[in-house]
């Protein structure tokens, strides 16, 4: 139904304005951001189409988890979607990655654990391949950079402790979190994570860098090896 038929109430962005953004469904929040939909086709409508985006390399992470870690040219897919609307959806995304970076800068990593575990998922939970990132802190825990170091299925030999460590020492970091994703949608650690995680952890201690703990997501859900007692 085009939203000039909806009732004023029902409008999203009136809706919005009345209620709040937590009144809104995924659908009708991204409506608001389209702003408009094209011949044949209700702006909600194209809202619906483009949360049940798959990328090319997964087997499709519908919803907002999928759009997440959508691309300019995986929204190219959605027909009626033409650059302002994708510039606009991918400027938003990574306004919210910003928000929750800048969050962790100002204050210690663990203040809040579960905004921590966000921050992960927001990054890779989405990923339709295996990514393992570090995350760098200083000495009061704040964070000073994320990097993904390393793509494909993790093994002990296919993370090189060496080049952690040297990434360690360029950022001065004085801990770091070690986080990957699991695609399967599984965030139980594999007898190979609590490896990876004791090598990685036995080769940092060399150059008095802590690791804090070890964050296994997949989409809506988030481990931590360190409250397992696997750290």
């Amino acid at each position: 139904m085009p939203l000039k038929d909806l009732p004023p109430d029902a409008r999203p962005r009136e809706k919005l304005l009345a209620r709040g953004p937590a009144a809104l469904s995924d659908v009708e929040l991204l409506a608001i951001l389209l702003r408009t939909g094209i011949a044949g086709k209700g702006v909600l409508q194209m809202a619906h189409e483009l949360l049940q985006i798959t990328r090319p390399d997964t087997d499709g992470f519908g919803g907002i988890a999928g759009l997440l870690n959508a691309t300019a040219d995986d929204l190219k897919r959605v027909k009626g979607l033409g650059p302002a609307k994708r510039a606009e959806i991918i400027a938003v995304l990574e306004l919210a990655r910003r928000a929750m970076a800048q969050r962790l800068q100002d204050r210690p990593a663990f203040s809040d654990p579960a905004e921590l575990k966000h921050y992960l998922q927001l990054h890779l939970a989405a990923k339709g391949h295996e990514v393992f990132a570090v995350l760098f802190l200083d000495v009061q825990n704040r964070l000073l950079a994320l990097e993904e170091l390393f793509r494909g299925t993790l093994t002990q030999t296919s993370v090189y402790p060496r080049e952690v460590v040297l990434r360690a020492l360029h950022h001065q970091a004085a801990s770091v979190v070690l986080a990957h994703n699991h695609p399967s949608g599984s965030v139980q650690p594999s007898r190979a994570d609590e490896v990876l995680t004791h090598t990685l952890k036995a080769a940092l201690a060399l150059v008095d860098v802590r690791v804090l703990d070890h964050i296994i997501v997949a989409p809506g859900e988030a481990l931590s090896m360190a409250e397992k007692g696997l750290v």
